[in-house]
């Protein structure tokens, strides 16, 4: 069994969080060769690194660019963003000046079922209430910039309609940071001229993808202004930029576009910077926040949402086609109780105590689940970028299960692999994957993404579903079939895909476990993000509008009236 020195704590994550007083931010910034004056404090635990230092390191050589994704989870998660924190701080240990860049949480999941982003038990990024909820005001502002437009939309139609926009073409929607499943479709307008909208969370908002793909100010600018938020009464496109707000939507942006700097529970550097959600989004940190890392650390730890699927095939074919950047390795984080889970040794809920099927030994479940991390494996691979396998282990975990899924990573073509006690031990824990990690960024790369450009965008698809899912085939609905042709026609069929599916499954159906085959993968919606530079397929049965549980987490969350702090948080 995993022995670990929090094993019979009853300390929450929170409680840890609050136990550790956090180093002077100008320290963590000094760290990393960053000047006070290129720093903007934020008290003296945060602060928003100026995007200009990027001059100064222009000609600076770039560190070693660490991926961190996962196999198809529980709906527990399976401790991706404690395996990045605790990498970070294990190369730390081990004497590499590293850094982590990771994504801002969602409100969404803070108050509804998941909690929050910011890692767990001696693996976190601190301060945690703060990275949690508003940090800085980021969030805020895209949700600002983005209804802006949406404002300025509906008044150009109030005024005249000069531009002759057809409201029953119109595909902007408005945003909200809180999961709101009322608001998927909404009623607009006035009495006379009534209209159906909707709501999209605001880590689905193109804003938020515009401003983690954008390179600079100039960048964000441009991008802004391509925003097609509708076609005309004659079928061609409306942007923002004839709108007449993007340079309002931009100064909401301009301090958002600033990465946060902030640091772990062991005094790690870490940027953490734009949103979640790689099962509806691109699910990847900012590129500014990749790029002032990769020229201040010699290893720079980044998180993909969910599996090898989602976040991990996005980061590959959308955000390093923008940057440039290519990863050194990237590591699939695996646990026991989600294999088994995988191989059909029980079910697992939100809330609800796992069952000893999946928490205690059960080689045959674990036998049978193990395929879903082959195809994990397969699809980074097939990327050209070498793999490491990390177990996060847990208290109660079999050594000999977690031996076993080493020794099975190594024969299904990972380079390395390692158990990793991150979240008990903190980066001493995660020593030994840190050490495997660096070995294995020493080998020659040879990164290739899925698909080109070029491709039709049904073919893109097809490729994204038959070879990262296992599908058998692709349905486009009919809806679909023509939103693709129209999108090809207006000249959007050369970007990149972004997939909206189920991160449950490597398939679009939540309760086909393990690696399922013979499936056919149902499109309902094509969505063009001209300013973000891809389009969004969404398969059947995936919301961009989250809705709360039963029991949101919101009910736990209040202020001790004694001692002034949050509590309730996760």
């Amino acid at each position: 069994m995993i022995e670990s020195k929090l094993s019979e704590s009853l300390l929450t994550d929170l409680e840890i969080a609050q136990s550790v007083t956090a180093r002077p931010i100008l320290g963590i910034g000094i760290q990393l060769g960053i000047h006070p004056e290129e720093l903007t404090c934020y008290g003296r635990d945060k602060a928003k690194v100026s995007p200009r230092i990027l001059d100064r390191l222009k000609n600076s050589s770039k560190g070693r660019y660490i991926l961190v994704t996962a196999i198809n989870p529980t709906p527990l998660g399976e401790g991706k963003t404690t395996t990045s924190i605790g990498l970070a701080m294990g190369l730390a240990r081990l004497g590499h000046r590293a850094a982590l860049t990771l994504r801002q949480p969602s409100l969404g999941p803070v108050f509804g079922v998941k909690g929050g982003g910011t890692g767990g038990g001696h693996a976190q990024v601190i301060p945690m209430e703060d990275i949690n909820l508003h940090l800085t005001g980021d969030a805020h502002a895209v949700a600002a910039s983005h209804n802006l437009l949406s404002a300025f939309l509906d008044n150009h139609l109030f005024h005249g309609n000069a531009l002759s926009v057809d409201p029953q073409r119109i595909t902007w929607p408005r945003t909200l940071s809180i999961s709101d499943r009322a608001l998927r479709e909404v009623l607009l307008g006035e009495e006379t001229g009534r209209r159906r909208g909707q709501f999209v969370i605001n880590e689905a908002s193109e804003v938020m993808a515009v401003l983690a793909l954008a390179k600079d100010q100039c960048d964000l600018r441009e991008r802004l202004g391509r925003i097609l938020v509708g076609l005309t009464t004659s079928g061609k496109p409306v942007t923002a930029e004839e709108l007449g707000c993007v340079g309002s939507m931009e100064v909401l942006l301009k301090d958002a576009l600033k990465p946060n700097l902030v640091q772990t529970l062991e005094g790690t550097p870490a940027f953490v910077h734009t949103g979640p959600f790689g099962n509806i989004a691109h699910g990847n940190c900012s590129i500014i926040s990749d790029a002032i890392a990769l020229r201040c650390a010699d290893f720079i730890v980044t998180e993909a949402g969910f599996g090898s699927d989602l976040g991990a095939e996005k980061f590959f074919n959308i955000k390093c086609r923008v940057s440039g950047f290519s990863p050194s390795v990237a590591v699939v984080v695996a646990t026991l109780r989600a294999l088994k889970l995988h191989g059909g040794g029980g079910t697992a809920k939100a809330g609800v105590p796992l069952p000893v099927s999946l928490t205690g030994p059960n080689q045959e479940a674990l036998s049978k689940g193990i395929a879903n991390l082959e195809q994990h494996v397969a699809n980074v691979r097939a990327h050209g970028v070498p793999v490491v396998v990390a177990v996060n282990a847990f208290k109660d975990d079999s050594q000999d299960e977690l031996d076993w899924v080493c020794e099975q990573s190594i024969s299904m073509g990972a380079v390395d692999a390692a158990v990793s006690t991150h979240w008990a031990d903190g980066g001493k824990g995660a020593e030994q994957l840190a050490a495997a990690v660096a070995k294995a960024s020493e080998r020659p790369g040879h990164f290739t993404h899925l698909y080109d450009l070029s491709w039709p965008i049904r073919k893109k698809i097809e490729t994204i579903a038959m070879k990262m899912y296992g599908a058998a085939g692709v349905h486009f609905e009919p809806e679909t079939e023509r939103q693709i042709d129209t999108a090809e026609a207006l000249g959007y069929g050369n970007v990149p895909v972004c997939m909206a599916k189920t991160p449950l499954s490597l398939s679009h159906d939540p309760a086909l476990k393990g690696r399922p085959t013979g499936f056919i993968v149902p499109i309902k919606e094509l969505r063009i993000l001209a300013g973000a530079g891809f389009v969004t397929a969404v398969c059947s049965g995936i919301q961009l509008m989250p809705g709360l549980p039963k029991k949101p987490a919101g009910e736990r969350i209040s202020v001790d009236a004694t001692s002034g702090k949050i509590v309730g948080l996760s």
